[in-house]
């Protein structure tokens, strides 16, 4: 392929992630208008958040492996397009039951086609600046956050909560354009005999990989769920501030997720290990940090640095260990990393629950960052190969 294409393929890939990460937070801010539309209560409206979440787990690998016999350029434009079929029936949803059905059909073709796109991306570079690579469709999710998301949510808070919809909509017919323009047309060089690849599920190391991802992803989670009554509760910021220090982290995750690939382009384990160390010491920074509103925000946005920062070594450590079976290795941890969006928020309710206060998810955070400290050695481990 002409290299000149390279950066062009790349911003296709990124752009479908950010279709996908638009697509799965956008709804959160929309969700007292979506109760009132259908009559439910706004926690009935939140499992539409739920539900998508679980579609990325589930379907992420299960896609993967129904189109492992596609060309990666057609699975990916597979994808897309019921992605867009997605929004599509949201935007025109009659009811509750149909909208959640939609949520989970597009998070389902949302999680098979990061871990596609993130595959696709590490084999249109050299082998030295894979994981840079890998970075750029993930910060397509990063924008997400920082464009997408207050973008989406503004527009359907003036033209109503399906104008949202109708918005991604139009993003993924661009990335349909994009990728049929600019990804090159390539067969699959894995897997040539007809196998899923899932024999290399047997190396115990890419289970505890696989988990390092969960762990070293859920101290994100725990804290962003939570930081409304965090800043409001205890850092003592009016709610109307709020918005401006969600910019601020996701300002922070476009700078991580570059710099987490960068460096582990040049040394793998040792970036692994210290994105893991700087999430867990972030995160005990942020207690005493959370006290003034100067520090919480500039805590936050190094929380948001060292979030983003581990997300492409942990994909490439993942890829790394799954030769034969990369797509479905990659789309598995995709699922990883939903399994620590769902397991970080958990844990930190249940700490709230229990009556230690709104600064216990910065606990809860340490705690899990450092449960992935301690288990990403054993991914190196010889005797761990096989289980």
């Amino acid at each position: 392929m002409n290299s000149e294409k390279n950066p062009l393929a790349l911003a296709a890939l990124a752009l479908g992630a950010f279709a996908v990460g638009t697509t799965e937070v956008v709804i959160a801010g929309l969700l007292p208008q979506v109760a009132s539309g259908f009559g439910v209560s706004v926690p009935a409206a939140g499992l539409l958040v739920s539900g998508y979440a679980l579609g990325m787990v589930v379907g992420a690998p299960a896609l993967t492996v129904l189109g492992n016999r596609l060309p990666r350029k057609t699975m990916l434009l597979a994808l897309a397009a019921l992605l867009v079929v997605g929004s599509l029936l949201c935007a025109v949803s009659g009811s509750y039951g149909v909208l959640m059905t939609a949520r989970v059909l597009s998070a389902l073709a949302g999680g098979a086609f990061v871990g596609v796109a993130s595959v696709v991306a590490a084999g249109l570079v050299p082998a030295e600046k894979k994981a840079a690579a890998i970075a750029k469709v993930f910060m397509g999710l990063s924008l997400a956050n920082v464009l997408g998301v207050p973008a989406g949510t503004a527009i359907g808070q003036e033209f109503g909560w399906r104008t949202a919809f109708w918005m991604v909509s139009a993003v993924g017919v661009i990335v349909m354009a994009g990728l049929a323009a600019f990804v090159p047309h390539r067969t699959r060089r894995e897997n040539q005999h007809g196998g899923l690849g899932l024999a290399a599920f047997r190396n115990g190391r890419l289970w505890l990989a696989l988990l390092v991802t969960a762990l070293g992803w859920a101290p994100f989670l725990a804290v962003v769920t939570y930081i409304v009554p965090l800043l409001t509760e205890v850092t003592g910021l009016d709610a109307s501030a709020v918005p401006f220090v969600l910019v601020l982290v996701g300002v922070g995750m476009l700078a991580g997720s570059p710099l987490g690939g960068r460096l582990a382009d040049q040394a793998l384990m040792p970036t692994v290990y210290a994105v893991l160390a700087a999430v867990t010491l972030v995160s005990v920074l942020l207690v005493p940090a959370v006290q003034s509103p100067v520090t919480a925000v500039v805590a936050l946005a190094l929380f948001g640095m060292a979030g983003a920062a581990t997300i492409p070594p942990f994909q490439a450590r993942v890829l790394s260990m799954a030769d034969g079976a990369r797509d479905l290795a990659s789309a598995a941890n995709v699922s990883a990393f939903n399994v620590g969006n769902a397991a970080g928020p958990f844990l930190g309710g249940l700490a709230i629950e229990a009556g230690l206060g709104y600064t216990s998810v910065l606990w809860v955070a340490a705690a899990l960052g450092a449960a992935g400290l301690l288990v990403a050695p054993l991914t190196r481990a010889p005797a761990m190969q096989r289980v």
